[in-house]
């Protein structure tokens, strides 16, 4: 079952318009990029919110995860996690990337191990 409307030119026309879309909000922030104070309490507001939802997303990805990921153990995700962070927290001006891998190695390693 496919939509009539998004064949064809309707496909080329949808992209155009989401390129067309996505382009001016950037322009437009271009243009006022150089009037806006980083340190205001919007700007410090919307800091907060996006650390909170990456934080939530995060959280959601280990404890109710979807997929593949849901048929590794929760203890095992949660494992993983906690040396991840130990790893990140060692020294945590430099261990992000060593954290990511670490978490990513462990995992991957599960999965060939299982």
């Amino acid at each position: 079952m496919t939509n009539t409307a998004l064949q064809g030119w309707g496909l080329w026309l949808a992209l155009a318009g989401a390129c067309l879309g996505t382009y001016v909000c950037r322009a437009i922030g271009v243009m006022l990029s150089g009037r806006i104070n980083q340190d205001s309490e919007i700007f410090r507001w919307l800091a907060a919110i996006t650390y909170a939802m990456v934080a939530t997303l995060t959280v959601r990805l280990i404890l109710f995860p979807v997929g593949m990921m849901a048929s590794v153990p929760p203890w095992i995700r949660i494992l993983i996690c906690v040396l991840s962070i130990g790893v990140m927290v060692s020294k945590p001006t430099k261990r992000l990337v060593p954290a990511l891998l670490t978490g990513t190695l462990l995992m991957v390693g599960y999965g060939i191990i299982r």
